[in-house]
């Protein structure tokens, strides 16, 4: 069986589309169809930058969105792709409720210009924080957390369960600055800090849930053609009724992507084909499943392997 995975915020990098775009008129109609939704280029951060810019979380969202979708329209041209199962690393959720047809994708790059928007407004700029925890269970990082938002009184929980061996953790600056110390002086291999613009997947993020529930109830959704595992419940859903709750509530809870990985092999999914931006994906597959067969769609030199990745499924 085979599923196809989403990357999310981190991924980007200037360039990023341009020789898809300039090789499929699917692609180019993605790109375009983003432009006029949006009212501004979003083709031109994606192409040009400048990285400062691309950066932004309210440009970042949109643009891997839409380079996501134009790689897979311009694989879909030599004929239809069909997945068991489809899935995204937080902002790649929608990418995959957009290939699963539960979702315009007019309308999906409009509410990820307005999440990432609230997103950034949620928290007043350096107050917040995040940082990976490496060598160290999730169930350690988790109590971890417990332990020092109990102390501080401030907010620190896991943002993003990436593998067994990997918890990003997020929150107020200060709390999450002081986890950090704490898993140094009781042995994690490695702590990390990383350079982002809000701590994102945390209780800090409800203003931005609470100014994007508007904006999601304006959007309809339709049944997914295939079912898209969720970050919230790392389980299937086919439901359109449940996509606003589920979306709602990825804001601010974390995103379970080593659960998700596991469901999807119990499920029977043995091959994973990466689309969008980057490779972040097939590397946290390689800790989480070892044995699995992977791929990566990120460039149109991509293509052809992709192709026949999807053909031997």
């Amino acid at each position: 069986m085979l599923a196809l995975l989403f990357p999310g915020q981190g991924s980007h990098q200037v360039g990023m589309g341009r020789d898809v775009f300039e090789s499929s008129q699917a692609a180019r109609d993605v790109f375009s169809a983003a432009d006029r939704a949006l009212g501004f280029e979003v083709s031109r951060y994606c192409f040009e930058g400048p990285e400062e810019d691309l950066r932004r979380t309210e440009i970042q969202q949109p643009a891997l969105l839409t380079t996501s979708i134009a790689l897979l329209r311009a694989l879909g041209e030599s004929g239809p792709v069909e997945p068991a199962f489809v899935a995204g690393h937080s902002l790649g959720e929608y990418s995959a409720l957009v290939a699963s047809g539960a979702m315009d994708f007019e309308d999906a790059v409009r509410v990820v210009n307005a999440r990432g928007r609230f997103m950034q407004e949620a928290v007043a700029e350096g107050s917040g924080a995040m940082a990976a925890i490496l060598g160290w269970s999730p169930g350690d990082v988790a109590d971890l957390c417990g332990e020092v938002a109990e102390a501080t009184g401030e907010i620190v929980s896991p943002a993003n369960y990436n593998s067994p061996q990997q918890t990003v953790i997020a929150g107020a600056r200060a709390a999450v600055a002081a986890a950090c110390e704490r898993a140094r002086e009781m042995g994690a291999k490695k702590v990390v800090e990383l350079a982002v613009s809000a701590p994102f997947h945390c209780a800090l993020m409800a203003p931005a849930a609470e100014k994007l529930k508007n904006v999601i109830e304006s959007v309809t959704f339709r049944r997914p053609l295939f079912p898209v595992v969720t970050n919230v419940d790392a389980a299937p859903n086919t439901e359109a009724a449940r996509i606003p709750d589920l979306l709602l509530r990825q804001v601010t809870a974390p995103v379970r992507f080593t659960e998700m990985v596991a469901r999807l092999k119990t499920d029977g999914v043995t091959h994973y084909l990466e689309v969008g931006a980057g490779r972040v994906l097939n590397g946290l597959l390689a800790r989480i499943e070892r044995r699995s067969r992977r791929a990566s769609l990120s460039t149109a030199a991509d293509l052809e392997n992709s192709r026949k990745f999807v053909a031997e499924v």
